[in-house]
C-alpha cells in the first residue's frame, strides 16, 4: 500500500481514499472474471436499467458527472461491450443502450452493488460521521460559500491584474516564394 498523504493535501487525500476504495471493488469483479469492469461503470449501467436508453447529456445529468465524465465512461464501457451507442435526434447527440453482454453481468453487478452498500454501512459505523454525510455536507458547505472564496478571505493576495495580452509575433513573408522542385510536394509548413 502507498504512503497516506498528508493530512493538508485535502486533494490528494480525497483522491487516495477513492482509489482504495475503488481500488478494493475493482478487485472483486476481477476475482470474478471481470478484469475490465470498472466500479464507476455501475452507475450509469444502473441508471440504463431503470430508465432504459438515454443521450449521454441525461445519463450525465441521472448519475451527477459532467458530460465529459459520462462521455469517458460510455467510452470505457463501450470498449468493454457493455453499452451500444446509437445516432440520436441530431448528428451530435448519441444514445446509449446496455449490450446483451451487460444485460448478462447485471445479477452479479446488482449483488455487488448490494453488497458494497452494505460494507459501506459497516465502514459508516467504525466512522464518527457517515462518509456519505460527511461528503454531502462538504458539498453543502463549498455550494454556500466557495472554497476559492474562503482562499481569498484567509489572506491569499488578489491575482495581479494580467494586463493586455501579449501580441502575436510578427512573420515577414518573402516577397518571392519559391516554386516547389519538380517532384516534390509544395512547402506547407510544419505540419508535424
Amino acid at each position: 500500500m502507498t504512503a497516506v498523504p498528508e493530512r493538508e493535501a485535502l486533494g490528494t487525500l480525497l483522491r487516495h481514499v477513492l482509489d482504495v476504495l475503488d481500488g478494493d471493488v475493482a478487485a472483486v469483479y476481477a476475482e470474478r472474471g471481470l478484469p475490465d469492469y470498472r466500479p464507476r461503470f455501475s452507475p450509469p449501467l444502473r441508471v440504463l436499467v431503470a430508465e432504459g436508453p438515454l443521450p449521454i447529456r441525461d445519463l450525465a445529468r441521472r448519475v451527477g458527472v459532467t458530460h465529459s465524465a459520462a462521455s469517458q465512461t460510455v467510452a470505457q464501457m463501450a470498449r468493454a461491450g457493455l453499452v451500444e451507442l446509437t445516432a440520436g435526434a441530431d448528428a451530435r447527440q448519441r444514445i446509449v443502450h446496455l449490450s446483451d453482454r451487460a444485460r448478462e453481468l447485471l445479477p452479479l453487478i446488482e449483488a455487488e452493488w448490494a453488497a458494497t452498500t452494505a460494507a459501506i454501512r459497516e465502514l459508516d459505523a467504525e466512522l464518527a460521521v457517515p462518509l456519505a454525510d460527511v461528503l454531502h455536507g462538504v458539498l453543502a458547505a463549498v455550494r454556500r460559500r466557495p472554497l476559492r472564496q474562503r482562499i481569498a478571505d484567509a489572506g491569499l493576495p488578489p491575482a495581479p491584474d494580467p494586463g493586455p495580452p501579449p501580441a502575436a509575433p510578427h512573420r515577414r513573408r518573402p516577397t518571392h516564394p519559391q516554386a516547389p522542385r519538380a517532384g516534390s510536394a509544395p512547402d506547407v509548413g510544419n505540419l508535424s
